[in-house]
């Protein structure tokens, strides 16, 4: 079993990496896309656990230590 957890910046908070690939993208042409922010993803791999048990221990590690609440979002999925 597997989780895989996206966790971008909130709304409002300055993305530089997101703007350096914006700007990178309108040179090569790609002239519609209004804007790009970015995150990361991040995939653990989960043992004795059911999905109930896997999206515990993934809520709780997201608070704990993956995700900032401050400035980040995130959200995951369990797939077997």
């Amino acid at each position: 079993m597997k989780a895989l957890i996206h966790i971008t910046l909130k709304e409002g908070i300055l993305d530089p990496q997101g703007k350096t690939i914006h700007h990178a993208l309108q040179t090569l042409g790609f002239t519609a896309m209004a804007e790009v922010r970015t995150g990361k993803l991040i995939e653990i791999s989960l043992a004795g656990l059911d999905h109930g048990g896997a999206a515990a221990v993934v809520e709780e590690a997201c608070r704990k230590l993956l995700a900032n609440p401050v400035m980040e979002n995130y959200s995951y999925s369990i797939v077997e």
